[in-house]
C-alpha cells in the first residue's frame, strides 16, 4: 500500500504504531483556509478506539499537533505537517506483526509498523483539512459518509435525505438505524 495519495491535494502518511508517532504531510492545500487543531481533533476523536463495545477497548488519546503550514488558524499554502505522538510503547504479540512480516519480510517490533490501524490517523487528519477546503469553496455543501454494509447486512438509505445526526445516532455509524442492531450483532 502506498503512503502517498492524490495529485493536486496530495497526502503522505508516516510513522509506526508504537514508534515515536504517526502523522501526515499535506501538499497542495490553498492558502487562507481556516483550519485549527480543534477541527482536526474533532475528526480524530471520531476514529479513536475504545468508544463502544464493537471496537477495540484500547484507550489512546491521539492528540493532533500542527507542526507547519498553518498560522493563526489559516493555511499558508505551504505543506502542512500534522503529528500525533504515540503514548503506547509496549510490544503486543501478533499486533499486525505477521502481516508486516509477510508483506515486507521484516518483523516490526513497533506494533506492525505501517500495518497497524493507527496508520489511519494521518488519513483522518488530512480528511479534516480537505473538509475545510471544501467548506470554503462550497459553503452549502455537506460531506457525510456512513457504514453501508457489515457482512451480509446492508443498509437501506435514501442518500438524498440522510443526515449526519442519523449517522451519529448509533455506534455502527450507519445511516439506516433499523439495520444498526443487525450490524452490531
Amino acid at each position: 500500500m502506498s503512503s502517498s495519495f492524490g495529485q493536486v491535494f496530495r497526502i503522505s502518511t508516516w510513522g509506526e504504531s508504537h514508534g515515536t508517532g504517526v502523522g501526515v504531510v499535506i501538499d497542495g492545500c490553498p492558502s487562507l483556509v481556516p483550519v485549527t487543531e480543534e477541527d482536526i481533533q474533532r475528526e480524530l476523536d471520531r476514529r479513536r478506539p475504545g468508544q463502544s463495545d464493537i471496537v477495540t477497548p484500547r484507550r489512546e488519546e491521539d492528540r493532533a499537533e500542527i507542526l507547519s503550514g498553518v498560522l493563526d488558524g489559516k493555511t499558508l499554502g505551504t505543506p502542512i505537517a500534522i503529528s500525533v505522538r504515540n503514548k503506547a510503547s509496549t510490544y503486543r504479540p501478533s499486533h499486525a506483526d505477521y502481516t508486516y512480516d509477510a508483506k515486507y519480510g521484516i518483523r516490526a517490533w513497533a506494533g506492525g509498523g505501517r500495518a497497524s490501524a493507527r496508520e489511519t490517523i494521518g488519513r483522518v487528519a488530512a480528511g479534516a483539512v480537505a473538509r475545510a477546503v471544501l467548506k470554503q469553496a462550497f459553503p452549502d455543501m455537506e460531506v457525510i459518509a456512513w457504514v453501508d454494509q457489515v457482512h451480509h447486512v446492508k443498509a437501506s438509505v435514501d442518500w438524498e435525505a440522510v443526515t449526519a445526526s442519523v449517522i451519529e445516532s448509533n455506534i455502527v455509524r450507519t445511516a439506516d438505524s433499523s439495520a444498526a442492531e443487525a450490524m452490531i450483532a
